[in-house]
């Protein structure tokens, strides 16, 4: 349903996951079981494809099986506009509490332009005083890379942000690294604990349907 992308591959060190992708007929990738994060696997299979230097990959992570189609030309957007851009992702206005202070909920905040200036576990920024003019954001786990960044990337040491909150795209920003984020008209929805899965069933095959 995504017309930008040309193909799509699963990258999986699982071979459950192999065997099931296999299964319906999709494409994926055993990669190593070695990588730190989600995006070093991403290169590995950039590799493997061969895709050239200024290619664009767009990361779907597995924890977002019912994102909607139309977000992909928003992620890719920035970086076809201006070669200088080498990573995209999405926010979206956080209007559930719950959310705030629910730690698989990472929370970003931008600058002025667009670019991350943090991101986060815990609710940010702070408020000091009642009332204040605040919205928050959550951040959509779908990036858009260049390869050329992604080989940066993974030669990059692990950051101390990036491991104290567990969060890979830090390593960017602790790095020098700009990321544009594009605020999202959809919500999407994140399965990272067993609750979250009837959630998103009910999304990809309502009730009746």
């Amino acid at each position: 349903m995504c017309k930008q992308l040309d193909e799509v591959y699963v990258a999986t060190d699982d071979e459950k996951i192999m065997a099931c992708v296999q299964g319906f007929g999709g494409k994926a990738i055993m990669t190593s079981q070695g990588h730190r994060s989600g995006t070093d696997r991403i290169y590995e299979t950039a590799k493997r494809l061969n895709f050239a230097q200024d290619d664009i990959i767009v990361n779907i992570q597995g924890d977002q099986p019912a994102f909607q189609p139309s977000l992909i030309p928003l992620l890719v957007e920035p970086l076809l506009k201006d070669k200088n851009i080498s990573i995209s992702t999405l926010k979206y206005p956080i209007t559930d509490k719950r959310e705030l202070s629910n730690p698989n909920c990472v929370k970003v905040v931008t600058d002025s332009y667009g670019f991350a200036l943090y991101f986060s576990r815990m609710p940010i920024p702070y408020c000091r005083e009642e009332g204040c003019d605040i919205t928050y954001y959550k951040h959509l786990g779908l990036y858009a890379y260049r390869v050329r960044f992604l080989e940066v990337f993974t030669r990059l040491d692990e950051g101390k942000l990036e491991k104290a909150e567990r969060l890979e795209q830090l390593r960017a920003l602790e790095n020098g690294y700009k990321i544009k984020v594009m605020k999202s008209p959809y919500n999407s929805i994140e399965v990272d604990i067993q609750e979250d899965i009837h959630k998103a069933e009910e999304v990809i095959c309502p009730e009746g349907a």
